[in-house]
């Protein structure tokens, strides 16, 4: 699995990859679909708060650089974080 994890790093933005894990992926014809939904764990800019994921913004999509004549669409979910103290 980390081979798979260093060669996506070489392909896509390795925040990408350190913070989102890649849940699916589709291809009809020549468009690839990747499914990326953010990891369960506390921002560090946040540690001092006291955070909880609260669910899901909506998802978004980027259409990145075309990968071997395929049309790349990234789908990225991000969590909502609530904070327990206020």
């Amino acid at each position: 699995m980390d081979n798979y994890l260093e060669l996506l790093k070489l392909i896509l933005p390795e925040f990408l990859i350190d913070h989102f894990d890649l849940i699916r992926h589709t291809k009809n014809g020549e468009v690839m679909h990747l499914y990326f939904e953010e990891r369960n764990i506390t921002p560090k800019e946040e540690t001092a708060r006291e955070l909880i994921a609260h669910g899901f913004h909506k998802q978004a999509t980027i259409q990145d650089l075309p990968l071997r004549g395929n049309t790349v669409y990234l789908h990225v979910k991000r969590r909502t974080w609530l904070d327990k103290t206020t």
